[in-house]
């Protein structure tokens, strides 16, 4: 496998852990947002909500090394 297809096989990879955060977050969120309609703020609450916003952190790292990897692609020649 060539140096650029190994490149490409990560950044795909990356790509795939931006979904999974993403849906990460998506599901968390409507869990906080059906405690918070019910009145039920209580420590799940709050830990959901922490984990959106460390997950949220984690998504934006991971998009800023996506972005560098793409970037390199371009000093990579087969």
């Amino acid at each position: 496998m060539s140096k650029l297809d190994e490149k490409k096989e990560y950044i795909g990879l990356l790509k795939t852990y931006l979904g999974i955060i993403v849906a990460f977050i998506l599901a968390v969120g409507a869990g906080i947002s059906k405690l918070y309609i019910a009145n039920h703020i209580n420590i799940l609450f709050w830990i959901g909500l922490c984990l959106i916003f460390l997950s949220s952190f984690l998504f934006i790292l991971i998009a800023k090394k996506a972005h560098k990897e793409v970037e390199n692609l371009r000093d990579i020649k087969e």
